[in-house]
């Protein structure tokens, strides 16, 4: 069964439905919330309507190359196109999908593109197979990456410029809100896991101590052991845009359709539903919030399909009522 989706609610716009209600005028907002489960539900069991070809590409930024994969669906076009943005230490190739051959994004790509949507998921500089070091990574060079390649689909053939969507993944999620807030070509947006309060994500994940250390550090790496047991290293620049970028106050400049997908057990971005539901207090304009019964990423780990299908099924039923 699909899980409840939460609509922002102000209270003025409450007292105005309640009374309008009563005099029998509107129908309830659920009618919104019901449409997008049914729609959701509905392309969870379709087939495939499209085969899907992939190729890698490359374009550059800031003097760098950045290497991505475009996947697009196998008909006459032009199509719609997803940005697919990974998270914190993450590449294109996304997460394994614990149980079958696919990555978190590659099963994203042929998803979306057996339903006609193409998609274009990169590796940020200093990640993956793009040029760049790591610990020279940042969050204001990550928006950058992501404007970028708004800049190289604009030029792809058989892709739809007006309708450009943005998927992000936990960091990705945060580089996707400020994206759209500064770029008025994401038609679309979908949050998947976002960190929204970045002082408290990376204070949970690298260490409060870490962040203030790492603030102080100027150009010298600090290398830190993440919770899983792996080792990352970091320049000061990653540490102060962590208190300077404040995804929240970006996305109250974007203005376009904005969906909030979170996982009820995620205890990286953390505490849910709260953690996401921010992210719609602040902006305005067509929205939801859809809570999973799912860990930060889903559940790609631990052998389980359906939290991370689901989550597909929502981005595109979003993305379809919201044209």
């Amino acid at each position: 069964m699909f899980s409840k989706v939460y609509f922002k609610r102000i209270t003025a716009t409450v007292l105005i439905v309640i009374l309008l209600l009563v005099l029998g005028f509107v129908a309830t907002p659920l009618a919104a919330q019901d449409s997008l489960a049914d729609t959701a539900a509905a392309l969870a069991g379709s087939m495939a309507e499209y085969g899907v070809s992939e190729s890698d590409i490359s374009f550059s930024n800031l003097e760098q190359t950045i290497v991505g994969t475009l996947a697009m669906p196998e008909g006459d076009g032009p199509f719609p196109v997803v940005l697919l943005l990974h998270g914190f230490t993450g590449m294109r190739h996304e997460l394994p999908v614990l149980g079958t051959e696919d990555t978190m994004f590659s099963r994203a790509a042929r998803w979306l593109g057996e339903r006609g949507v193409a998609s274009l998921r990169i590796d940020f500089r200093g990640s993956g197979e793009s040029e760049g070091a790591w610990e020279d990574t940042t969050f204001s060079g990550q928006i950058s990456d992501a404007i970028a390649a708004l800049d190289f689909v604009e030029t792809l053939e058989d892709v739809d410029s007006g309708r450009i969507s943005i998927v992000g993944l936990s960091q990705g999620g945060l580089v996707g809100a400020a994206t759209a807030g500064r770029d008025a070509r994401v038609s679309n947006l979908v949050l998947w896991s976002a960190v929204s309060n970045p002082v408290m994500s990376y204070g949970i994940l690298l260490g409060y101590d870490n962040l203030l250390a790492g603030a102080a550090a100027g150009d010298e790496a600090l290398t830190i052991v993440l919770p899983w047991g792996a080792e990352t290293s970091l320049k000061g620049p990653f540490f102060e845009d962590i208190f300077l970028v404040d995804p929240v106050a970006e996305i109250a400049s974007y203005g376009g359709p904005l969906l909030v997908i979170t996982g009820a057990r995620d205890t990286t971005v953390t505490p849910q539903p709260q953690a996401g539901q921010v992210f719609l207090d602040y902006h305005e304009g067509a929205e939801a919030l859809v809570v999973l019964d799912g860990d930060h990423i889903f559940d790609v780990l631990a052998e389980v399909t359906e939290v991370i299908d689901e989550a597909l099924a929502y981005s595109l039923a979003w993305l379809r009522n919201n044209e």
